[in-house]
């Protein structure tokens, strides 16, 4: 880079690597699913922290501890717990901007993919805070449960993103009929009150995050463990539905195999959930039993994107490319196209 071209690169550096660099549509993709990956991964080591007892291992935030910002020996195996976690952000971070940079330097360049990185950064901002927020008020359920349905909301967007970027940019064409689409987002409800009333289990049961006296939801843990399992037949059984509807009407393959895999899916999930329900809920089992309900919920989502097919469209894409002394502005949010 020489000097005179310094100030263009501060002024926007995305727009200054664009201009000079273009990534093959397979980096492009991985970096989708590297996204996708650490989002899924922060989940399952958020998890951990809670079932070791290490939720307040850094008793305070953004400091560790209100005289150091990293962990200290004194702090033991709860310390070292908590910040690795805290550490992974940084690296989930580096995966989201990476798919950020990937996306906008594609050519032609496709601001829908773009914005949908950059949605994903801000939802990793926002649960940042929240999860400080969390341990500043002591691992109160509440907030427990809405850092995980914010990561659900993250890995919702890494999907989209993910299986926009193997697709075109032509207006979405339905591969089937009204009936079926309603069906499947029946069945996207369902599993987002499935995953809702799963931290609601969280919040009133054992697993408080750390061994001191957390409160928990003033709820009976027993019915409301019953009452997911039965939302979870709900969605399994809308699930064996769709699939027989699919297989009625002749859908294409696409749709048939993501619907079959998440069947399987959800049917290994339930193993899980009744095998821990029944033996005390061990730690492994339910880390094992959250892993689940990330993959689930993914599944899920690729079935809903999966009735539908995006061709790469003939005339111009979403936006001519931008010049690439373009001034810098703050990214907007959009949602899922």
């Amino acid at each position: 880079m020489t000097r005179a071209d310094a100030p263009a690169a501060a002024r926007n550096p995305l727009a200054f690597i664009a201009a000079r660099w273009t990534p093959d549509p397979r980096t492009v993709r991985r970096a989708a699913l590297a996204a996708l990956v650490m989002a899924v991964i922060i989940v399952v080591t958020g998890g951990a922290v809670r079932l070791t007892g290490s939720g307040l291992g850094c008793p305070t935030w953004p400091k560790c501890t209100d005289d150091s910002i990293t962990n200290t020996s004194e702090m033991g195996i709860h310390g070292v717990i908590e910040f690795g976690n805290r550490l992974l952000t940084y690296v989930l971070c580096a995966a989201v901007g990476w798919a950020i940079v990937a996306a906008r330097s594609q050519k032609p360049y496709r601001r829908s993919l773009t914005r949908l990185g950059w949605a994903q950064f801000w939802v990793v901002m926002g649960n940042a805070i929240l999860g400080g927020i969390v341990v500043l008020v002591g691992l109160n359920p509440y907030t427990v449960a809405a850092h995980f349905l914010l990561s659900s909301a993250l890995i919702a967007v890494a999907t989209v993103m993910w299986q926009r970027t193997r697709e075109g940019d032509g207006a979405p064409r339905p591969l089937v009929g009204k009936a079926v689409r309603q069906l499947v987002w029946f069945l996207v409800a369902a599993s987002g009150l499935l995953i809702t009333v799963g931290t609601v289990v969280t919040g009133a049961g054992p697993h408080a995050g750390d061994s001191s006296e957390v409160a928990r939801m003033p709820l009976d843990w027993e019915t409301v463990s019953k009452l997911h399992a039965v939302l979870a037949w709900i969605v399994v059984t809308l699930t064996f539905a769709l699939w027989f509807v699919l297989k009625a009407v002749d859908a294409p393959k696409a749709p048939l195999a993501r619907t079959r895999e998440l069947f399987l899916i959800l049917l290994a999930q339930g193993l899980v959930g009744y095998v821990q329900y029944f033996t005390d809920l061990p730690e492994v089992l339910v880390g094992l039993h959250m892993f689940g309900s990330c993959v689930m919920w993914i599944w899920v989502l690729l079935v809903l994107l999966s009735l539908r097919e995006r061709p790469t469209a003939t005339a111009a894409l979403d936006a001519p490319e931008p010049p690439a002394q373009e001034p810098a502005t703050s990214p907007s949010i959009a949602g899922p196209r």
